[in-house]
C-alpha cells in the first residue's frame, strides 16, 4: 500500500496541480486575467443569485389562454376539412363553446363522410408522458343529430402542456441571453411554472420586458385584394387584419386574421445556402399535422404570398412558387448569414404558445450577495483553521500531512466547480464548509487504526500499511452512503438544494482522493526519506 510507481506519483501530483491552477483565476479580477498567457485557464466560478444579486421571476403558463388559441386554429382546420376537395359539406354553428369546438352537419346523410374528414383533426401525438405511445390531442364525439364536438383529452392536454413548458424555457433562455446575463438559471417548477433567475440583473422590469416580447408565432395568408396602405386608410375587409413588418421603416401587410399554422407545428429550422445564388436561406420543416395543412394551403394558393408573424410583426412574407407537399419549405430573401440564423432561431424557438403570468418577482441587490460571500469566506477560514490546529495537536506530524491533504482538497473542490461552471450558491458554500469538517474524518480513521496496529506490536511500515488498507472499507462505506444522499438531493431538489448537493458530491469525491491517495503518498515519501524507527503519532 505504501509503494508508488513513478507514474502514479506524477499522476497524483498532476491532479493536485491542476486543481490549484484552475482555482487561481478566482483570486483575480477579470481585467487582470486578460493579461494572462493564453495557455493558462481564465474561467472563474459562476456565482448564484444569492451571492451575486440579480432578478428572480416565477412564471405560470396560462393554460386557458393556450386552449383558446388552439381552438381558434382548430376552427379553421374544421372549416377547411369540410370545404376541401370541391365537395362542400354544409354545416352551421361552428365555434368554441363550453370548453370545446363544435359544428353541426346539416345533411345527415353525409354525416359519416364528415366524420372521416374530421377524424385526422384529433391529431395523434407521440406522447412524452406515456412511454412514447400515440395519444390523441382531442376527443371527437359525433351525435346522431349531426353535432360534432371536439374537446381536449386529459392526456393530450397534459402532454401539450409539457411541450409548452419546454418550448417556453428555450424561448426565455434565448431572450435572457440577449441581456448578456451570465449563466441564467431557467428551470421548470411543477407542472406549469417556470423559474427564471438572472444573476447580475437587478432590474426585474427590464427582464420582464425582454421575456414578454415573445408572443405567438403564426403563419397567415396575405390578402391581395388591397394593399396594406389602402387597408390602413380605409376599413379592411372582414376577417383581415393589418400588421406591420419588422423592416425599417416598417411596411404594412393586409393578412387574413385566421392563422393557417402556428409555431408549434414546426419541428426544425436551419440555415443553408442556395445552390444557385449561394445566398443564405432558411429551410424549415413541419410535423406530420403541420405538413398536411401546409401542403393543402400551398396547393390552393400558388402565386400568393404568405406571412410569418412573430409578436404581431411580419418577419417575412415569401411567395408560394409551387405546392410544397414534403412538409418542408425554404424562406429566401436579402439575408445575411447572421440575419438568416436569427430567423432560424426565431422559427425554432420563437413561439410562446401561451401567455405567461408573473406569479412572483424579487430583486436581490449585490450587497446581500457580497455579505453572504464574506460570511462564507469567514466561516470557511475559521473552520479550516480550527481543523488544522486540531489535527496538529491530535496527531503531530501526521496531522500536518492531513492538513496538507485538506488544502489540496479545497483547491480540488474549487477547481472542479470552476471547470464544470457549476453555479455556487449560499447553500453551496455551506456544503464546502461541511466538507472541510468532514475532510479529515477519513484521516482520523486511518490514523487511529495505525495507532492500534502500532500498539499491537507491528513495525512502523507494517502498522501504516495495515492502517491504510483496513480503514479503506470503512471510508468507502461512509462516503458512498453520503454520496447517495447527495445524488438524491440533486435529483429531487431544485435551486439552492441542488447547489448544496453539487458541492457536497464533489467534496466527497475529492475527500476520498486526498485523504486516502494523496495523504498516503505524502506518508510514503516521508517514510522513504526519514526511515523512522518510531511512529510520531
Amino acid at each position: 500500500m505504501l509503494y508508488f510507481a513513478r507514474w502514479k506519483i506524477a499522476l497524483i501530483l498532476l491532479v493536485v496541480a491542476v486543481g490549484i491552477v484552475t482555482t487561481l483565476p478566482n483570486f483575480f479580477s477579470a481585467k487582470q486575467l486578460e493579461s494572462w498567457p493564453g495557455f493558462l485557464p481564465k474561467s472563474q466560478m459562476v456565482l448564484g443569485l444569492d451571492l451575486r444579486g440579480g432578478a428572480y421571476l416565477l412564471y405560470e403558463i396560462d393554460e386557458q389562454d393556450y386552449i383558446e388559441k388552439r381552438y381558434k386554429v382548430l376552427e379553421s382546420d374544421i372549416r377547411e376539412a369540410l370545404l376541401r376537395d370541391g365537395t362542400r359539406i354544409g354545416y352551421t354553428g361552428l365555434g368554441a363553446r363550453n370548453d370545446g369546438v363544435q359544428v353541426r352537419i346539416r345533411d345527415l346523410t353525409r354525416l359519416e363522410e364528415a366524420e372521416e374528414r374530421l377524424e385526422p383533426l384529433v391529431n395523434p401525438l407521440v406522447s412524452n408522458l406515456f412511454g412514447g405511445q400515440p395519444v390523441n390531442e382531442f376527443e371527437m364525439t359525433v351525435n346522431d343529430d349531426g353535432l360534432v364536438r371536439f374537446t381536449y383529452s386529459d392526456q393530450g392536454l397534459e402532454d401539450r402542456m409539457t411541450n409548452i413548458v419546454q418550448q417556453s424555457i428555450e424561448v426565455i433562455r434565448r431572450r435572457v441571453d440577449e441581456l448578456g446575463t451570465t449563466e441564467p438559471s431557467i428551470q421548470r417548477q411543477g407542472a406549469d411554472r417556470i423559474l427564471v433567475e438572472a444573476p447580475g440583473e437587478d432590474d426585474p422590469e427590464r427582464l420582464k420586458d425582454v421575456i414578454g416580447t415573445t408572443a405567438q408565432l403564426t403563419f397567415h395568408m396575405v390578402d391581395t385584394s388591397m394593399s396594406g396602405e389602402q387597408a390602413m386608410q380605409n376599413r379592411p375587409p372582414v376577417g383581415t387584419v393589418v400588421m406591420m413588418s419588422v423592416d425599417d421603416p416598417p411596411f404594412p401587410y393586409l393578412l387574413e386574421e385566421a392563422p393557417l399554422l402556428s409555431g408549434e407545428d414546426l419541428v426544425d429550422a436551419q440555415v443553408t445556402f442556395d445552390q444557385r445564388s449561394n445566398e443564405p436561406v432558411v429551410n424549415f420543416r413541419f410535423n406530420q399535422s403541420g405538413a398536411r395543412k401546409f401542403s393543402l394551403v400551398t396547393q390552393q394558393n400558388v402565386g400568393r404570398p404568405f406571412a410569418i408573424v412573430l409578436d404581431n410583426e411580419v418577419i417575412s412574407a415569401p411567395v408560394i412558387r409551387e405546392p410544397i407537399t414534403g412538409g418542408s419549405g425554404q424562406i429566401s430573401g436579402s439575408f445575411t448569414v447572421d440575419s438568416a440564423n436569427d430567423l432560424a432561431v426565431l422559427l425554432r424557438a420563437g413561439a410562446l404558445p401561451a401567455r405567461l403570468t408573473v406569479m412572483e418577482e424579487r430583486s436581490i441587490g449585490p450587497g446581500l450577495g457580497a455579505d453572504s460571500v464574506e460570511a462564507g469566506k469567514l466561516a470557511s477560514i475559521i473552520a479550516g483553521i480550527a481543523v488544522i490546529v486540531f489535527m496538529v495537536l491530535a496527531y503531530g506530524r501526521f496531522g500536518l500531512i492531513a492538513d496538507m491533504a485538506l488544502m489540496a482538497n479545497i483547491f480540488l473542490i474549487f477547481g472542479a466547480l470552476t471547470v464544470l461552471q457549476a453555479t455556487l450558491t449560499l447553500p453551496g458554500i455551506a456544503g464546502i464548509v461541511l466538507t472541510i469538517g468532514m475532510a479529515v474524518d477519513a484521516n482520523v480513521l486511518i490514523f487511529e487504526r495505525i495507532r492500534e496496529e502500532s500498539r499491537a506490536g507491528r513495525s512502523v511500515i507494517s502498522a501504516i500499511d495495515a492502517g491504510y488498507s483496513r480503514a479503506l472499507g470503512t471510508i468507502l462505506d461512509a462516503n458512498i452512503t453520503t454520496l447517495i444522499a447527495a445524488v438524491i438531493l440533486f435529483q429531487l431538489g431544485s435551486g439552492p438544494v441542488r447547489g448544496f448537493a453539487v458541492t457536497l458530491a464533489i467534496g466527497i469525491l475529492t475527500t476520498v482522493f486526498t485523504a486516502f491517495t494523496f495523504s498516503r503518498l505524502l506518508v510514503a515519501l516521508w517514510i522513504r526519506k526519514r526511515r523512522p524507527s518510531k511512529l510520531p503519532i
